[in-house]
């Protein structure tokens, strides 16, 4: 290809054999210019003026290095550099900035023809990819310092309860029940106690797991359903007596699973609490809890009568934050999420079935 000569401050122009390759320079939505040994523009396609907003003397008659990032120019200089040497440059990116103010990002492709002492470039407008970059790592930032916070939160409240707990289960160990004459009164502080202890067991494995000092591998360790159950029943005993609730569990097929024990109580208490709290009117509820294998996948089941969900309405947003589907005012919509995300980062999930006015059910499946 010949190439005419040129004067600064004018276009080097291409000869008149070369029409093909000129349609396709000007008609390119990318940018694509010829650039001097001496760092000049020695012509640029109609992209390049159109985005730098400067006039076509101008951008011939300043210094590339004019038109360049201040913060960009020492790498840019070496790059150049190296092209004169001979060197092609692939996916080089710097920024622009435009007779507006604007900054432009530009990833360029180069090739030198030493003999001429000029550089052949096209260079693609990747800001808009850069700005979602740098929008996608202030969002990680972000999340990863609420995480912090929640973390640090979750610590801080768990620590804060165990002390006045602790204090509470001291003034328990203090009375001597024996001296009560009533029975039902008796009864009630065995019961408020037993669940105080079911409370301090639950805040010391929790501020445990949030110091990091029980980490995820040493978390995992098999756990009898039987016992989780009746952690649960016993921590909740007042709920179930007082709502008539009737629980039979059937854990002969898979008498344990390998799981965070912590987890799996506060995935049947959020289970058997739900039940029980969405029941149907004038009915006592009944849960059925089952285990079993299939297809050598552990599953256990969570079975009640209550008052069902309309699923072709509800749909996948019954496993989404702040989601609710009943009229109680204490609902928040966040516990079946909760289950959800741990099952999902565990290797496990969670699936429903529901029928308004027949009931719901659930089917946990875990990680072999």
């Amino acid at each position: 290809m010949r190439l005419c000569k040129q004067n600064r401050g004018s276009p080097l122009l291409l000869n008149n054999t070369d029409f093909d390759y000129e349609h396709f320079f000007h008609l390119s939505p990318d940018l694509v210019c010829i650039a001097g040994f001496d760092g000049y523009f020695k012509n640029v396609n109609p992209a390049v003026h159109k985005l730098l907003q400067y006039s076509y003397d101008e951008l011939y008659s300043r210094p590339i290095n004019g038109f360049i990032h201040p913060d960009d120019r020492k790498k840019t200089s070496e790059a150049r550099r190296n092209i004169h040497n001979n060197d092609t440059l692939l996916n080089f990116e710097n920024r622009y900035i435009t007779k507006g103010g604007d900054i432009v990002w530009l990833e360029w492709t180069s090739e030198p023809l030493p003999d001429d002492q000029l550089v052949f470039a096209i260079a693609k407008n990747i800001t808009h990819k850069k700005r979602l970059e740098n929008e996608r790592i202030e969002l990680i930032e972000t999340l990863s310092s609420v995480n912090r916070d929640l973390n640090q939160f979750n610590l801080t409240v768990s620590h804060d309860l165990r002390s006045p707990l602790s204090s509470l289960m001291t003034i328990f160990d203090l009375l001597d029940t024996s001296k009560i004459s009533d029975r039902y009164t008796a009864e009630l502080i065995d019961i408020l106690k037993l669940t105080g202890c079911h409370l301090k067991d639950t805040l010391n494995t929790y501020v445990d797991f949030l110091s990091e000092k029980v980490v995820r591998n040493e978390a995992l360790e098999m756990v009898d359903l039987k016992q989780t159950l009746e952690k649960v029943e016993g921590a909740i005993f007042a709920l179930i007596s007082n709502s008539n609730t009737k629980i039979r569990a059937d854990f002969s097929k898979l008498p344990d699973v390998r799981f965070t024990p912590a987890h799996l109580e506060s995935m049947f208490m959020n289970l058997i609490t739900n039940s029980i709290k969405y029941s149907k009117e004038g009915h006592s509820p009944e849960i059925n809890i089952s285990s079993f294998i299939k297809n050598n996948i552990p599953a256990i089941v969570f079975e009640d009568n209550g008052r069902g969900m309309d699923m072709c309405t509800i749909q996948n947003r019954i496993f989404q934050i702040n989601e609710t589907f009943h009229e109680n005012k204490d609902s928040k919509g966040v516990g079946l999420y909760l289950i959800k995300s741990h099952l999902k980062k565990m290797g496990g999930d969670i699936t429903v079935e529901s029928e308004v006015g027949v009931g719901t059910t659930f089917t946990i499946t875990l990680q072999q």
